[in-house]
């Protein structure tokens, strides 16, 4: 069955990927009007989200950040599509970096990376970030269930030098890749929600305490690799500013979480500054009544 569906899904996922970006836009407003305005995909998810963290807004204030929200998120579905045939010169010119050079330094300080971000604004065409750089990337992800698009997605990212690799093999690979001496940049999404029971930190994100993913702090710690956060900025329909900022050099100097709990702030104030280009269709604060006495 997972080859069937291969078979059947890929050349329409193609024959949308060859699309230029005005007829690709204009693909993405019609799902727009099915996922939103029809089916109202996850729409109440959305809603109870965005009025959990912003408190003093109004229904209307809701609403149009939903709005925004949806356009967005289907303008990300159909760049995620387009990832199979873009060009390198137009990945280029649409996500841009505004301060690569911020990397290239600590390459040239022979110091191996923990690049962090959060689902926010565009994370899909950071792998460009390779024909910037020398570093051999690897990208924590999760598997997929159907192993044929799973390979796709693998060979998509591969022609930049990046690699994705699963949470379980991630510390032995990164481990491996050390003994070696090779220089790595390695990109964590760690604004997940982790299962309650099995968070070692709570914190407040957005107001609200919830569990929080520590594995990128651990891993640089461990294995010695300065933190980066990378920002996304939308620029216009289609065009994207990544910018770095150096969260430590030398992760082992501070207290546990203290990195952890810095990156959120960061993704904090990039949800304030705009707020319908983080993705509100997850249930990011499903724990929150469920904090463990120690962490009040």
């Amino acid at each position: 069955m997972q080859l069937i569906a291969y078979i059947l899904i890929y050349p329409i996922l193609w024959l949308i990927s060859i699309l230029p970006f005005r007829l690709l836009y204009g693909f993405s407003d019609v799902i727009y009007i099915f996922m939103y305005r029809i089916f109202g995909y996850r729409k109440t998810t959305v809603k109870e989200n965005l009025r959990l963290v912003f408190p003093d807004k109004s229904e209307k204030e809701i609403s149009e950040i939903t709005g925004k929200f949806y356009h967005h998120f289907c303008d990300m579905m159909v760049e995620a599509i387009k990832s199979l045939t873009i060009s390198e010169a137009q990945m280029n010119k649409r996500f841009k970096f505004t301060n690569v050079e911020l990397i290239n330094d600590l390459e040239k300080k022979q110091r191996n990376i923990i690049l962090m971000c959060a689902h926010y604004g565009s994370w899909e065409w950071i792998f460009i970030l390779q024909r910037h750089i020398e570093y051999k990337g690897y990208a924590v992800y999760k598997r997929l269930k159907n192993k044929y698009f799973d390979k796709l997605v693998k060979r998509i990212r591969a022609k930049y030098n990046s690699h994705l690799i699963t949470t379980k093999e991630t510390y032995g690979v990164l481990l491996k890749s050390k003994k070696k001496d090779e220089l790595t940049i390695n990109g964590f999404v760690s604004d997940q929600s982790p299962k309650a029971h099995k968070a070692f930190h709570w914190n407040e994100f957005m107001g609200i305490k919830v569990p929080m993913y520590t594995g990128a702090e651990m891993l640089a710690k461990k294995l010695d690799m300065a933190v980066v956060f990378f920002s996304v900025k939308r620029v216009k329909r289609g065009y994207y500013e990544t910018t770095f900022t150096t969260i430590t050099e030398n992760p082992k100097e501070y207290k546990d979480y203290e990195i952890t709990d810095l990156f959120f702030k960061m993704v904090e104030k990039q949800i304030l500054e705009a707020p319908q280009y983080y993705l509100w269709t997850h249930k990011r604060w499903k724990h929150r009544n469920k904090v463990p006495a120690e962490f009040l």
